[in-house]
């Protein structure tokens, strides 16, 4: 039976709360897992779904379903590195991808062309999110940090903890912001549709920023800034939502008539700044637009203006705001 194993990031979170998390399926699942002693907790078995976890502690979960196997996937596609050296890896993930396999997942993953690329990857997070520290969502964009040995995994996931490593999003929004905002809102999954997180009063804290970029009033489309203070599943399209505001593309959480028939949701991690975990030098790296990104942007803005905008600086003294 294969074993998954994972590490609690933070105190006092429900044992079914955070392997639903992981898992992306529903509580109903978890806990049948955990009622058949297939979940142990510092290698002793738990049998309580409502067990509080504490940060740091590690979890081994006997998972009946087959994993793939990427020796057995067929990867058809390429990935941008936008660096590398023996310690990290920061990619420039394609929309439409997958960062790891799961149950519901059927074609190839990032984790999968990593493997197939014989890559050095860290263990600590289990064999199907070998070398992954962070996702993003299948259709959003952009920069992703990958850990090639344990150490740096363990560094990358304590600057992760602690905020000193982060991204910067770029999210083409269907209506402005009324200003400069912070939501500060709790996030769970939505008791009512499995697909989405909702705001939720006994959810994970989740706390985003969002800054206006540029505005197209004849179209009332608006470029946005947003940084995380935490890591949730869908934090910015809920936090957005929160505000009456979507992405471009959102069909999940936004409408399916919107102003463009676009076929992703326009959100692209742009900007990825970290510590490097051997050398300890601060270091930032850009993740470039992809092609359908950019027709969008400038369906409604100039390039020039584009560029000033996203300027690292530009982006660097808007979100100095915040602090």
């Amino acid at each position: 039976m294969p074993v998954k194993t994972f590490i609690c990031d933070s105190d006092d979170i429900r044992l079914d709360h955070f392997l639903t998390d992981k898992f992306q399926v529903s509580r109903n699942q978890v806990t049948e897992l955990i009622k058949k002693g297939l979940v142990s907790v510092d290698n002793k078995v738990i049998m309580k779904a409502g067990v509080k976890l504490k940060k740091g502690q590690f979890l081994h979960v006997n998972e009946i379903i087959k994993e793939m196997q990427s020796s057995n996937v067929d990867i058809d596609f390429d990935v941008p590195v936008v660096f590398e050296d023996e310690d990290i890896l920061i990619i420039n993930k394609p929309p439409h991808l997958t960062v790891h396999p799961a149950p519901s997942v059927k074609e190839p993953t990032l984790v999968d062309w990593l493997k197939a690329k014989n890559i050095s990857l860290s263990t600590l997070s289990g064999e199907e999110r070998s070398g992954i520290v962070h996702r993003i969502d299948k259709e959003t964009s952009g920069a992703l940090i990958i850990a090639k040995n344990n150490a740096s995994h363990a560094s990358l996931a304590k600057q992760l903890e602690n905020r000193t490593l982060g991204r910067y999003y770029l999210a083409l929004i269907d209506y402005p912001l009324k200003d400069d905002t912070i939501v500060d809102k709790p996030i769970a999954r939505n008791p009512k549709n499995r697909l989405k997180m909702a705001v939720v009063q006994d959810g994970r804290d989740a706390k985003s920023a969002f800054c206006k970029l540029l505005t197209c009033d004849e179209e009332g489309v608006e470029l946005i800034g947003a940084k995380l203070y935490s890591g949730r599943t869908h934090q910015i399209r809920v936090h957005l939502n929160v505000l009456g505001r979507h992405i471009l593309g959102d069909n999940l959480y936004g409408f399916k008539s919107q102003k463009a028939k676009i076929n992703r949701v326009m959100l692209h991690a742009y900007y990825l700044y970290l510590t490097h975990p051997r050398s300890g030098e601060k270091m930032g790296f850009i993740a470039p637009l992809y092609d359908d990104f950019k027709q969008q942007l400038q369906k409604f803005f100039i390039q020039e203006k584009i560029n000033e905008t996203i300027c690292v600086d530009n982006l660097n003294m808007r979100f100095d705001f915040f602090n």
